[in-house]
């Protein structure tokens, strides 16, 4: 069995950015050589997420959207607004933990005769919810 494990680097422009990694999950997939088994997905930060939906551009927008009212930034007091000792710094960003855990930072899906199984409106987006910042997503692919 085949285990290749590649990382990628993104870097964000926005506080909230849904970016379409799905072209270069499906060009690795094809040139690992593996014909039956299984591409994972993940990111490294846990102020991002990983999610798959349609590719449409109003509706990256509405789902930027939507997190930022479930987690709003103002309105709450937050405890992760606190001295951070060991970064030395003050921890302000919480409602981007909170809209990274309600993500997940993780997707997968089949390879079958050496594609990704996937619908065809499906887009594997990376979400940054605390940009912009340089952020390294991962690709295993694993299989024969």
């Amino acid at each position: 069995m085949k285990s290749i494990v590649k990382r990628f680097t993104i870097v964000t422009h926005h506080e909230t950015e849904l970016i379409n990694i799905t072209d270069r999950v499906l060009e690795e997939v094809k040139a690992s050589g593996v014909r039956s088994g299984t591409a994972f997905v993940l990111s490294l930060h846990t102020t991002t997420g990983l999610t798959v939906n349609e590719g449409l551009p109003d509706l990256e927008q509405d789902i930027a959207d939507c997190l930022r009212q479930l987690v709003p930034e103002e309105g709450r007091s937050w405890k992760h607004a606190r001295f951070l000792h060991e970064d030395g710094q003050m921890a302000i960003n919480a409602p981007s933990h909170l809209r990274g855990a309600l993500l997940g930072f993780e997707v997968f899906f089949p390879i079958e005769n050496g594609e990704v199984v996937k619908g065809t409106r499906q887009t594997i987006y990376f979400v940054e919810l605390d940009g912009p910042q340089e952020r390294t997503w991962v690709l295993q692919v694993l299989g024969e």
